[in-house]
């Protein structure tokens, strides 16, 4: 039984991470930042016993570190880490750059660096040192994106962050290998989470289901199983990898 920790648990693909890892015995530790309900709910799903709440806003100094001590205080160990907690694409951080005032776009670009980016890079730092401190191997796991690659013209600080997540994965994968730690990333496509539903009902549905030649958009499911099966031992020599998981909607070389 291994101790995880999954940041942005509150609901759609953080949520249906924590269910499968702990569907598989695994004993999880949902970060929230303010969702309590959202992330209560997450936590009287899963199955099994010992699953803890930690609640913390990442882009704070000192959040990321406090995180990771309340999740080893809660589950004994981390082996685990899901980098999935974002401020992600909303009509309030849509930031078009010939369209936004200065200080509108420095707000956005700060707030999402400080979230997606550092507060990730914080976590990996106090989560690799837990591991390598104890001796143990184990695994980081990033939740980027398909706008890392392919751009994201609304939103260029998510796209730069993801993309910058991708790397830092890289990076650690690197340093981390002798130390028996994976590192990781999934770059998923459009998935249908809760936050998404209204506009996969509304005019832009079709548009978003016709980009895979599947005719659909992804799941938090099959994002969620991608993750597992990168935390585990098996996959171990896929480290440094980034896993593009968006049903052929954009196809890099």
């Amino acid at each position: 039984m291994r101790g995880i920790l999954v940041t942005g648990g509150s609901r759609g693909i953080g949520r249906a991470v924590a269910l499968a890892f702990a569907r598989g015995g695994d004993r999880v530790a949902v970060q929230y930042a303010g969702a309590r309900a959202d992330a209560e709910e997450t936590v009287r799903q899963l199955p099994g016993e010992g699953h803890a709440l930690v609640q913390a806003d990442l882009g704070e100094p000192g959040a990321a570190e406090q995180v990771v001590a309340d999740a080893v205080a809660a589950l004994g160990a981390v082996d685990v880490l899901v980098n999935n907690a974002a401020v992600a694409p909303t009509a309030e951080t849509r930031h078009p750059i010939a369209q936004t005032p200065l200080a509108d776009w420095q707000r956005i670009w700060r707030r999402m660096v400080e979230v997606n980016l550092l507060g990730a890079a914080d976590l990996s730092w106090a989560v690799a040192n837990h591991l390598v401190g104890r001796g143990a191997g184990g695994a980081i796991v990033n939740i980027g994106s398909r706008g890392a690659f392919r751009g994201e013209p609304d939103f260029p600080a998510y796209g730069a962050t993801k993309a910058a997540l991708h790397t830092l994965g890289q990076s650690l994968a690197v340093a981390l290998a002798p130390h028996g730690i994976a590192v990781t990333s999934v770059a998923p496509g459009f998935v249908a989470t809760e936050r998404q539903a209204a506009k996969l009902s509304g005019p832009d549905g079709e548009r978003l289901r016709a980009e895979s030649p599947f005719g659909r958009v992804g799941t938090p499911e099959e994002i969620a199983a991608a993750v597992q099966f990168l935390a585990s031992p098996a996959a171990l020599w896929a480290s440094g990898t980034v896993v593009d998981l968006n049903g052929a909607s954009y196809l890099r070389t």
